[in-house]
């Protein structure tokens, strides 16, 4: 068995841990993963096994397969090699959809507001489709991480930046950083349609940062 410089060969005194047998597939499948992610990241077993708060017989007999990782030690191990548990456990992620159908998403109405799906779902990017109502002095001051783009297509858009006020028109956008106090609103009582991209994974499109009224839930 080869080993990178300055690596330990597996510790013979280590007690065999075989895998149960009803262990999972995927677990049985994790050592030849645990050791080839290992190397890619140029690790030696005891440095690997130190970022994981491991011993380096505990690691040996993880990646030989001769005892089984708990949740925590694979959620640790992914943690040092930049990974995934799922890709630690060999899963592929189902293919995405890129194309996105008009008609394909029913619109979702939130105190006025109302937000169309314009990307895939489960993106680190979401983009959405929406129509923005009138602005007015109720309406709520918005801080939080991520980042924000948006696209004026119809109307007017009033963009409160910090103490800066900015009134957008048609073909006008913003890309701004969203731990900037902002806040979104229509310029007149007609409302406003735009493009709208952000950084909030996994947030349901009533849950954004647009919106007046009572702030929503997050």
């Amino acid at each position: 068995m080869d080993h990178l410089p300055g690596e330990q060969s597996p510790d013979p005194a280590a007690p065999d841990v075989p895998a149960p047998a009803d262990a999972p597939a995927a677990l049985s499948d994790v050592a030849p993963q645990l050791r080839a992610l290992r190397r890619r990241r140029g690790l030696t077993l005891e440095a690997a096994a130190q970022r994981a708060v491991l011993s380096p017989a505990h690691l040996s007999r993880l990646e030989t397969g001769r005892r089984q990782p708990s949740l925590p030690m694979l959620l640790a191990l992914a943690r040092v090699y930049g990974t995934t548990v799922s890709e630690l456990l060999g899963e592929v992620p189902p293919e995405r959809d890129p194309i996105v159908r008009a008609g394909r998403s029913e619109p979702v109405e939130a105190d006025g507001w109302i937000y169309r799906q314009a990307g895939g779902a489960g993106r680190a990017l979401q983009a959405l489709r929406v129509h923005v109502p009138y602005a007015t002095r109720a309406d709520i001051v918005r801080v939080h991480p991520g980042e924000e783009w948006l696209h004026v297509l119809e109307g007017q858009v009033r963009l409160a930046l910090g103490d800066t006020v900015h009134v957008l028109d048609p073909g006008d956008g913003a890309h701004f950083d969203s731990l900037t106090p902002h806040r979104i609103g229509a310029a007149g009582r007609g409302g406003a349609e735009l493009l709208f991209v952000h950084t909030l994974m996994q947030s349901p499109a009533a849950e954004l940062c647009l919106g007046d009224g009572a702030p929503h839930p997050r």
